[in-house]
């Protein structure tokens, strides 16, 4: 293919990629750009391969990490670079050429992408999968590969039906039929595969999910805490009945050292007494010059008896990395003035509903975090969050999507509060059973079933398919070198491309 015909199909890839993407949630898109990417990718040069993965990132990137413009111009463009060098490294791995009868290794890109997301969710400053393609699939065919391999083989699902594509326009004859066919198998099989694994019931949790709402796009420095939580427990005010639990958001409860005994402890307490219900509220406590994240419990007699500290905190947002190096050259402490202690222990509270598992805000999108609750005994996956600071629906549409991906791969269902939204109830199979609207007070009420039991990927994790992925990438290299040993074997020389 010319090259200006490349660069155009790249472009058309970072828009569907981009268009895929919460919250629009196209999910066709993405299978859709990896055909085309698939086709500018085949039979390029290592520096072309990197170029055009450039241009796609700085597209990509560009448009659907644009709400971090609303924090810092410098940082937005900062995390657009680092994320484009990962996707242009992710198309420098995909092989130029290989000897034989498969010529090109545009049939690897779905392992370049699968590696891609996993690089995502542990680089930099501990991971930041908020931009990763995964994220696009929930209403997607191919989320239901999450319960056997997560949301690597999803990714891996998805780009594996685009390459499918690209082998109508790559492949000739018998080889087009022969590479259309291998990717409805490869693509089907983990489906078919996961549908087969079900976690067990036992029984339902009549759940109550508060959001108390109020305006949007205030950093927490910049807004009076008394009034978010009268905000919250206003709405609480409206439970009827006696739940099996109650759910308020993140940083609901703030305190000048522990929380107990104070106004907001009396406050809670008094409300789980009332409703004859265990309470989990997300509490904020000044320690020094620095905070701790918690999501605390309370009994229906008003006890507090269970608290599980936030452990993935958010960079730049909870902590500033490289504090003391960064403030010699601009001011944080306006923004970001404490940081948050990193929290310990299991991500489990036991209450009278049976044992919870809970992950708070940013951590939802770490699914080691999830399977922490999950191995531990959670029967129900609790997330409180706040996306309060930002202005667009971008964020808390993201967290919804997570928490989809996450319902599924564990098979569990999600409930997911936030003091202005996206506050909502998803079930094991990642339908979403109720949501909230932005800035709007709201109370949901659901019933969502309880589980126990664990998914093929709760046990296995993620290591089984970045393995499957780099002898993917591999294989190329391994058939060059093979078909180099036959040909000398023969006593004939033929030139040819070395792949990369």
């Amino acid at each position: 293919m010319p090259l200006p015909a490349a660069l155009m199909l790249t472009v058309a890839t970072a828009g569907a990629w981009a268009a895929a993407a919460p919250p629009r949630g196209w999910w066709p898109l993405l299978p859709l750009g990896v055909a085309m990417w698939a086709v500018a990718l085949h039979g390029r040069p290592l520096r072309a391969r990197l170029g055009l993965g450039a241009l796609t990132g700085s597209v990509f990137y560009g448009i659907s990490l644009l709400w971090l413009s609303d924090f810092a111009a410098a940082g937005y463009i900062a995390v657009v670079v680092l994320e484009t060098g990962m996707l242009a490294l992710a198309a420098a791995v995909v092989p130029a050429a290989v000897v034989g009868r498969w010529s090109g290794g545009w049939w690897t890109v779905p392992a370049a992408l699968v590696l891609l997301d996993a690089a995502q969710t542990a680089f930099p400053f501990g991971g930041f999968p908020l931009p990763a393609l995964v994220l696009s699939q929930p209403d997607g065919p191919a989320a239901g590969a999450a319960s056997l391999g997560g949301s690597l083989l999803v990714t891996g699902v998805a780009a594996t039906a685009g390459v499918g594509l690209a082998a109508l326009v790559i492949t000739r004859g018998r080889r087009r039929l022969l590479a259309v066919a291998v990717a409805a198998v490869l693509g089907a099989a983990p489906l078919v595969a996961a549908a087969a694994v079900a976690t067990s019931p036992v029984g339902t949790l009549d759940a109550a999910v508060v959001q108390g709402g109020g305006p949007r796009g205030l950093r927490a420095v910049f807004t009076d805490p008394k009034e978010t939580t009268d905000r919250q427990l206003a709405v609480a005010s409206r439970i009827t009945g006696s739940p099996d639990l109650v759910l308020l958001p993140e940083n609901v409860i703030t305190s000048r050292g522990p929380v107990a005994g104070t106004a907001g402890d009396a406050r809670v307490a008094a409300l789980a007494r009332e409703l004859d219900a265990p309470v989990v509220v997300g509490v904020t406590e000044s320690e020094g010059d620095a905070f701790r994240n918690a999501a605390v419990l309370w009994s229906p007699d008003g006890r507090r008896t269970g608290r599980y500290e936030k452990e993935h905190r958010v960079p730049f947002g909870e902590y500033i990395p490289g504090r003391k190096l960064l403030e010699t050259f601009t001011d944080l402490t306006s923004l970001v003035p404490r940081d948050a202690v990193v929290g310990r222990g299991t991500a489990l509270l036991d209450s009278p509903a049976g044992p919870l598992g809970v992950v708070v805000s940013y951590e939802v999108l770490f699914a080691d975090r999830v399977r922490e609750a999950v191995t531990a005994g959670g029967r129900v996956l609790l997330v409180p969050t706040n996306a309060s600071s930002y202005v667009t629906e971008e964020v808390p549409a993201i967290e919804v999507a997570a928490a989809r991906i996450r319902a599924r791969e564990f098979g569990r269902s999600v409930l997911q509060a936030a003091p202005t939204g996206y506050s909502a109830a998803i079930l094991p199979d990642g339908r979403v059973l109720a949501r909230s609207e932005l800035g709007e007070p709201a109370l949901l009420r659901e019933a969502v079933p309880m589980r126990t039991g664990l998914t093929p990927y709760a046990r296995l994790g993620d290591p089984p398919f970045l393995a499957l992925s780099g002898l993917v990438l591999c294989a190329p290299a391994l058939l060059t070198a093979r078909r180099r040993r036959r040909i000398a074997g023969a006593g004939h020389h033929t030139p040819t491309e070395d792949g990369i």
